[in-house]
C-alpha cells in the first residue's frame, strides 16, 4: 500500500512523524512524506496513491508561516480535499490536520469533508485516550495515556461514528477519533499526535496505521 502524508508547519515539524514512523512496524505501508504541499500536491499526484494522510496545518511548513492555500498558486486546496473524498479516496486527518478548516484557517470545503475541525487546546498535559468503541480501526489499540496536546473539536458532521474520547484536567472531555463516509471516499480523524511520546506509543501506532487501512478500503 502506498500512502501520501503530508506533514511540517510552523507549530507541527515533519520530525515528530519521521520519528514516530521509525518507531513503529508499518511493513506493508510505504509512506511518501511532502513538506511542501503547497507547490507538490496536484490532483493527479494524490490519485497515484492508496491514501492519504494530513498532519499539517495551514502554514507552507515549518520554515514559512505563509498560508499554504493561495489562491490561483496552490493545486490542491480545500475544495480538491472534499472533491478527492467525495470520488472515493480515503483521507486520515491526525491532529494538526485538523487546524485547517478552524477558526485560524477558515476552509468550508475541507471541512464538509472532514466533519469537523481544531478550536482550542490547553496547556500540554497528560492527556488519558479511551476507546469507546469496537471496529476495524480500535482493533488490537488500548487505552493510553501521554502528555500531549488535547485538541478540542466542533463537530459539524451528523453522520460521524465515534471511537474515542480523550480527557484531561483542563481539556475536560473530548471526541479524539471519529470515522465516517463521505460521496464514495472514507475518512478517519485522530486528535493525538502532537508529541513524539503519542506516535511512540504502541496503541497510537495501531490507530493511526489501522484508520490507513480503513480509508484505503
Amino acid at each position: 500500500m502506498n500512502v501520501l502524508l503530508v506533514c511540517d508547519d510552523v507549530w507541527h515539524p515533519a520530525e515528530v512523524i519521521e520519528r514516530g514512523l521509525k518507531a513503529m512496524d508499518h511493513s506493508g505501508i510505504d509512506f511518501d512524506l511532502v513538506r511542501t504541499a503547497k507547490d507538490i500536491l496536484t490532483p493527479a499526484f494524490v490519485r497515484r496513491y492508496d491514501a492519504l494522510v494530513n498532519c499539517s496545518g495551514g502554514s507552507i511548513n515549518a520554515a514559512n508561516s505563509a498560508p499554504w492555500f493561495e489562491p490561483s498558486v496552490t493545486e490542491f486546496g480545500p475544495e480538491e480535499f472534499r472533491d478527492y473524498v467525495k470520488n472515493g479516496g480515503g483521507l486520515v486527518v491526525v491532529h494538526a490536520g485538523l487546524t485547517i478548516g478552524g477558526p485560524a484557517c477558515p476552509a468550508p470545503a475541507y471541512t464538509e469533508a472532514v466533519g469537523g475541525y481544531f478550536v482550542n487546546h490547553p496547556p500540554r498535559e497528560m492527556t488519558h485516550v479511551t476507546i469507546t468503541a469496537e471496529n476495524e480501526i480500535t482493533c488490537g489499540a488500548a487505552d493510553f495515556s501521554e502528555r500531549d496536546e488535547h485538541y478540542q473539536l466542533a463537530v459539524t458532521a451528523e453522520d460521524i461514528e465515534p471511537f474515542m474520547r480523550t480527557e484531561s484536567e483542563h481539556g475536560g472531555v473530548c471526541v479524539s477519533g471519529y470515522r465516517r463516509l463521505f460521496g464514495q471516499g472514507r475518512v478517519v480523524v485522530l486528535t493525538p499526535g502532537h508529541t513524539l511520546a503519542v506516535w511512540e506509543n504502541r496503541s497510537f501506532q495501531r490507530l493511526f496505521l489501522n484508520a490507513i487501512k480503513y480509508a484505503a478500503g
